[in-house]
């Protein structure tokens, strides 16, 4: 549960948890629905509402240009924030090469700052870094060209986990949904209008990371 805070009723503090429990559980903020939903509040009208009133009260960032463009900002009593490295540049679409420097960290300013109580109590202990994403292929999952994913590493995944891959041979690299089929490995795409990546199983793959949240392009809104 997010902290009290004060000048707010219980109303506003149900939505906060909500939203906070929300992020860390599918990595992107609900909807004014889903909050109406879940908070027994019929009317949208009413959610903007008090959504609004959490925005004065500067507990809460919006952007109404964009779906779900909220975020629970650093005044919002989350605790700590986790500093995650910005590492370089990961191809969401069809793999394209990148610099072996890009997976190499950049300099200290080139960080992004996420609110520890959005992450897991494992999910803290990892050593998290992120990465620009690039291209369009991630896109029926709240991805877009430009956005920031942010990862755990590993080197492992289950299937439908998404993932940062290296494709060594190619020296590519991929952000992709991951499946381990009988012949090899699927990579998928979350856009209807791209085709899958598959790679046999005497092909190199190396997975390098899970991604465990989302920042948004547009005025860097966690997503």
């Amino acid at each position: 549960m997010v902290r009290k805070s004060k000048g707010i009723g219980e109303r506003h503090q149900k939505i906060l948890d909500f939203i906070a429990s929300y992020q860390r559980e599918h990595k992107h903020p609900p909807s004014i629905r889903e909050i109406g939903e879940h908070c027994d509040i019929s009317s949208t009208s009413v959610v903007n509402y008090y959504l609004d009133q959490l925005e004065k009260e500067g507990l809460l960032e919006r952007s109404r240009k964009i779906s779900r463009g909220m975020r629970l900002t650093n005044n919002s009593p989350l605790g700590d924030l986790l500093r995650v490295p910005v590492l370089g540049v990961i191809q969401a679409g069809e793999p394209i090469p990148i610099p072996a420097s890009d997976f190499n960290p950049f300099t200290a300013e080139d960080t992004v700052d996420i609110a520890a109580s959005l992450m897991s109590s494992k999910e803290k202990g990892k050593d998290l870094f992120a990465l620009h994403v690039q291209g369009d292929s991630m896109i029926d999952a709240m991805i877009n060209d430009g956005d920031i994913v942010i990862l755990k590493p590993a080197q492992e995944a289950r299937n439908g986990e998404m993932v940062a891959v290296w494709l060594s041979d190619k020296n590519e690299t991929t952000l992709k949904y991951f499946y381990k089929e009988k012949e090899g490995y699927r990579l998928q795409p979350a856009n209807p209008t791209m085709k899958p990546i598959m790679v046999k199983k005497s092909e190199p793959l190396e997975i390098k990371g899970k991604v465990v949240m989302v920042i948004r392009k547009m005025e860097r809104l966690v997503a």
